[in-house]
């Protein structure tokens, strides 16, 4: 009885010690929560695990060394790992390195700093970015405009800006909400903050901070934009020293010549849009698509957009930024929802477009030694969603491609530096 025991132990012993490598899958068949492992691989980071990212492999793949603290992780997250020798990890590296595929390996180094500039009362509305960073159990850290213009943008790696105007107009929400209290605590809270900081206007403040972000993205930092924040963030650029605000949102009234003065040179993405100066209109500019023309031709069953598949091996940064289970993803409305061509810079990347539309969706950029990426919409999983929804349980999504795109965003500055070569 004694000897067949130890061979069976010599056996175990044989078998986990070639056992080596972590695999995460992120194919369709492979993973049962991707937007958890996104989490694990953040874990991994944080405990100086390096990872590699392994493009276009099974979805976009993770490996990393054993550790056993990580397969708990996995398992208690409720994502889906194999144990991999280290003869099958070197099989997967061969693979990818061969030049006839669309594959490349990225090593994934040092977790980011995350920031989300967040009002400290953000209702009546949520946002995609912190529910899926609190869903895959990523920390972050809340700054608003005091913190920015007190400096303390360097402290981070990579800020989000949740649902926001940056033109001083409140989401053009006035039209419809501005007997609503909470419209009004959001005005009064507003106003008391440009006042304390040493504004007269609302509007000033806000430009005052999206000219901080633009210094932290200068410097190296990675920008991460939804919804209205990509509009009206390159709009308050560009109308730098130009009162663009009906007399509703600032109490005097806004320069008539206001659109023949914009300076686009100075906005990240988009030039040739107009501004919208009518405070019942929702839109803020003409950078956003057309809904009325929008919903002509497409409605929640029929609206899709089409990730780019780029060269992983040539262009790694948007390659990253697209890792996917599939280049088919679900369109979603927003206050912004999608981004005419035509107001597109020379040098704003389309990953992600509805051809049908002839609209970008999911756009990227370079501005001095950082990165911008601009996404359309409000809610990947909430096709429609109006003030005073509840937010999306993403328990009941965790497979969605719509929310992987944010994740990929929140890995992208672990990577070792890349440069897109084309």
């Amino acid at each position: 009885m004694r000897k067949p025991l130890i061979i069976f132990v010599l056996l175990l012993y044989s078998l986990f010690s070639s056992a080596n490598y972590l695999l995460i899958p992120m194919d369709i068949e492979g993973q049962k929560n991707h937007l958890k492992a996104y989490g694990v691989a953040f874990k991994a980071l944080e405990n100086n695990i390096e990872v590699d990212w392994l493009l276009n492999y099974r979805g976009g793949s993770f490996m990393m060394l054993y550790d056993a603290s990580i397969e708990q992780d996995c398992k208690i997250k409720g994502v889906s790992y194999q144990i991999i020798s280290n003869s099958q990890s070197t099989a997967i590296v061969s693979e990818i390195a061969e030049p006839t595929t669309n594959m490349d390996l990225v090593k994934l180094q040092k977790p980011p700093k995350i920031a989300v500039y967040s009002p400290p009362n953000k209702q009546p509305w949520d946002d995609a970015v912190t529910m899926v960073l609190t869903y895959a159990e990523i920390p972050y850290e809340i700054i608003y405009d005091e913190e920015v213009m007190e400096g303390k943008l360097p402290l981070y790696d990579w800020l989000h800006l949740h649902h926001e105007d940056f033109t001083g107009q409140y989401g053009k929400f006035w039209a419809n909400y501005r007997n609503q209290a909470w419209y009004q605590e959001q005005e009064r809270i507003s106003e008391d903050m440009a006042k304390r900081l040493g504004y007269n206007k609302v509007s000033q403040l806000k430009l005052a901070v999206a000219q901080k972000i633009r210094d932290f993205v200068s410097g190296g930092g990675f920008l991460f934009a939804m919804c209205s924040a990509p509009d009206s963030y390159d709009v308050a650029l560009s109308a730098e020293g130009i009162d663009i605000c009906p007399e509703a949102f600032d109490h005097d009234p806004a320069n008539l010549k206001a659109n023949q003065l914009l300076d686009y040179n100075k906005c990240f993405a988009f030039h040739n849009f107009k501004v919208s100066q009518n405070p019942y209109e929702y839109e803020i500019s003409t950078i956003d698509i057309d809904p009325n023309k929008r919903q002509l031709v497409v409605n929640e069953s029929n609206d899709f957009f089409t990730l780019f598949d780029f060269s992983a091996k040539w262009d790694p940064v948007p390659s990253m930024l697209c890792q996917n289970h599939t280049s088919i993803i679900k369109g979603f409305y927003g206050q912004t929802t999608a981004f005419e061509k035509n107001t597109l810079k020379a040098g704003s990347l389309i990953m992600g477009e509805n051809k049908v539309l002839n609209e970008a969706r999911y756009i990227h950029g370079e501005f001095g030694k950082g990165t911008w990426t601009f996404y359309g919409g409000h809610d990947p999983e909430d096709y429609r969603h109006l003030v005073g929804d509840p937010p999306t349980d993403l328990d009941l999504f965790p497979n969605s491609p719509g929310y992987r795109l944010i994740l990929n965003n929140i890995l992208f500055p672990a990577a070792k530096k890349q440069k897109r070569k084309t």
